[in-house]
């Protein structure tokens, strides 16, 4: 699939990306319809698969494009960083941020959707998920070697970290006692408190 954000979609394609990400969020995958987009976007049936063959297909290219988002926000400068402590210490905030204070619908699908998609749709967003966790985990044994971080596993570490964080979403409401940035520090010094040895310090 060709990297693109949403600006570089056609008006209307974008328009049926869109809706049908929030449909998909408030009603689920199995439980929209087509005609459920059709009616929010006004469009025909016939004018919806002008531009998309399947509700699958939208599923893939929403999914997809939430996956560029979380690269080109999150994923493209985190492995530039040299230094594997500030690496994951941007990383977590980095995705905490973008699950929290973003909250593109795009990305909660993937969250939410993950075992809807089959074949190779599924293959090509999984390959994608697989490339974040290999970079987790050359992170954490990064740590280790470097003497910073506990002789943890570094495949229970990145899972770790990936659970705490893609659960956020199902709990968290802006506008509580803790904002975005806020929540991100705690989680952030929470989860390197775990992972790092006493002396290093989360900071």
């Amino acid at each position: 699939m060709t990297k693109r954000i949403r600006q570089d979609r056609p008006t209307r394609q974008a328009q049926i990306f869109g809706t049908a990400a929030r449909i998909f969020c408030e009603k689920g995958f199995d439980k929209a319809s087509m005609g459920d987009i059709s009616a929010a976007t006004g469009l025909t049936k016939a004018g919806i698969y002008h531009h998309i063959r399947s509700k699958e297909a939208l599923l893939f290219e929403i999914m997809s494009y939430g996956m560029d988002l979380f690269e080109q926000k999150v994923f493209n400068r985190v492995t530039r960083i040299d230094d594997p402590l500030q690496r994951l210490r941007a990383t977590l905030k980095g995705h905490v941020l973008l699950v929290t204070r973003d909250r593109p619908k795009e990305i909660t699908v993937i969250l939410h959707e993950s075992n809807a998609l089959r074949g190779r749709y599924r293959d090509r967003i999984n390959a994608r998920k697989k490339r974040y966790v290999k970079f987790l985990e050359k992170t954490f044994r990064d740590l280790v070697r470097t003497g910073v971080a506990r002789r943890i596993d570094p495949s229970v570490a990145a899972f770790a970290m990936l659970g705490m964080i893609n659960w956020i979403y199902q709990w968290y409401r802006p506008g509580g006692r803790l904002d975005e940035n806020a929540l991100a520090e705690a989680l952030t010094d929470m989860f390197l408190a775990g992972v790092l040895k006493p002396a290093t310090g989360a900071h």
